[in-house]
């Protein structure tokens, strides 16, 4: 029993005591004045002492325990149930008893939630916390409805609480990070070790809870994303026809080879993550989008490069075609054509479709990186090809800014020996779909752009092979060596 609540006690059965003592003094003074017959009125049996011992000896006070709370104790936590349960921003509480979310996903109540707003002990600005650390400063998150516990040392607290969030390709997630609907559900795993949490005095004092995990699948409330970035497929899964063996699909987290890049970020500060990084005059790709709906999608432009948008019908599938500097025919056919304008890259594309009210409903970014122009089927020297690419002021591209190709170990041949082109790497003498691992690895098969004027053909690089020069094929991202003096076909990039 707590200090304070047998005191009161003791005081109560006083002035029971004191009552009692004045009765028997009132008494003692009448007796003389009444008639002997009402005597025995007055003399019934009556012990002072039987009912202050019976004041003292009544059972201790029950009260309740102490419990965990992050919501001032609307939400009280005295189990391991509890103590593993999440709760929505509309109130609604989950525990592991009553959580199907792996075949049936919790679904976040308010647009552009993220799972900071999901309310569970583990505070959002960290993964793991002692229990002791969570009610004392800056969070006291216990509370005790009967007040014990509010002396210096009064409550204690032993155990952890941890929580790890992956999205559906098992990368990790912050609980303030922006959700993404294609890259739900959202895997929350909340432990905990055996704890408990006491105070000093009271009955109950204690209240322990039992190491348990539960794993929580939740995705973001439903509005129109970008699923995929699909350029051309081609040549993008494995084993296809004429290319036995092999592996041109990239990661599973990356790229799918029926429907294209998947967005890597809808966060601003890291577009650079989401496809393309490269371009030329007259690539296009689409935007594949979760929910039909009609949107305005604006042109934007930025260092002479702009991106059409063009919506289907239906509003599920927009085409964003590039338009940049290019070499007109005439340049094409002078063996030094005057410059062309060289954009000052990196530069940031943010796609926006707004809906009727101006509102902005769907964003995807990329980073355009590098800027490639092509002399269409026009063929030369390794050493013409260089200079028709300085006179325009860009320079012959080296491997690994065309494709991501390996032909070191047992993907060395008599032509290739000792390259690895761009990173992330193939596994193999070929391109694999990647972001960001050069431009043949990203746009595919080029000879399916119609209009982007670029020819099925080996392309030279500046990278040299002994007496020779690296060239690239355009189909599949292969690398060999040739004579610097044999004709192959050019790009050029910038910077």
């Amino acid at each position: 029993m707590h200090y304070r609540d047998r005191m009161q006690q003791l005081y109560v059965l006083n002035l029971l005591n004191h009552y009692c003592r004045q009765v028997f003094s009132f008494t003692s003074l009448i007796l003389v004045k009444f008639p002997i017959t009402l005597l025995p009125l007055l003399l019934l049996p009556f012990s002072f002492d039987s009912q202050a011992l019976s004041a003292t000896t009544t059972n201790t006070i029950q009260g309740s325990a102490p419990y965990l709370t992050f919501n001032n104790g609307k939400t009280k936590v005295i189990n391991t149930e509890d103590l593993l349960a999440i709760t929505l921003s509309d109130g609604t509480t989950i525990t592991p008893i009553t959580n199907t979310s792996a075949t049936n996903p919790i679904v976040l109540p308010r647009v552009g939630e993220t799972l900071a707003d999901v309310g569970m002990l583990v505070p959002s600005t960290t993964d793991t916390i002692e229990l002791k650390a969570l009610i004392d400063a800056p969070y006291y998150y216990w509370g005790d409805d009967d007040g014990d516990g509010q002396e210096v040392n009064g409550v204690t607290a032993m155990g952890s609480l941890t929580v790890n969030i992956t999205d559906k390709n098992n990368r990790v997630v912050g609980r303030a990070d922006t959700l993404d609907i294609a890259r739900s559900p959202y895997k929350v795993v909340l432990s905990n070790t055996n704890s408990s949490l006491s105070t000093q005095y009271g009955v109950p004092n204690r209240s322990t809870f039992n190491a348990g995990t539960v794993t929580y699948y939740i995705i973001p409330k439903s509005s129109p994303a970008v699923l995929y970035a699909k350029p051309n497929l081609r040549l993008g899964g494995n084993n296809e026809p004429g290319f036995n063996g092999w592996k041109f699909a990239g990661p599973a987290n990356i790229w799918q080879p029926n429907r294209g890049f998947l967005p890597q970020s809808i966060i601003p500060t890291s577009y650079n993550l989401n496809f393309p990084t490269t371009g030329a005059n007259g690539l296009y790709f689409d935007l594949d989008i979760s929910e039909g709906t009609q949107l305005t999608w604006p042109s934007i432009t930025h260092e002479g490069i702009t991106a059409i948008m063009t919506p289907n019908a239906n509003g599920t599938r927009v085409r964003v075609l590039l338009t940049g500097p290019v070499a007109t025919n005439d340049q094409i056919k002078e063996a030094n054509p005057a410059r062309i304008y060289t954009p000052a890259l990196p530069k940031t594309f943010e796609l926006v479709g707004y809906d009727s009210s101006g509102a902005a409903v769907i964003k995807y970014g990329f980073v355009l990186q590098k800027w490639f122009v092509s002399r269409g089927e026009r063929s030369a020297t390794n050493i013409e090809t260089e200079n028709w690419c300085a006179s325009l002021g860009y320079r012959l591209p080296q491997a690994k800014d065309l494709t991501n190709v390996v032909c070191s170990g047992a993907n060395e041949t008599m032509f290739c020996r000792s390259l690895v082109g761009a990173t992330p790497a193939s596994s193999g003498h070929h391109y694999q779909r990647q972001i960001g691992a050069g431009f043949f690895s990203e746009w595919g098969d080029i000879i399916h752009y119609k209009g982007a004027g670029i020819a099925n053909a080996w392309f030279w690089t500046s990278d040299p092979y002994g007496g020779w020069r690296f060239r690239i094929d355009s189909t599949a991202g292969s690398a060999d060596g040739d004579y610097p003096y044999n004709h192959n076909n050019g790009l050029c990039i910038y910077p």
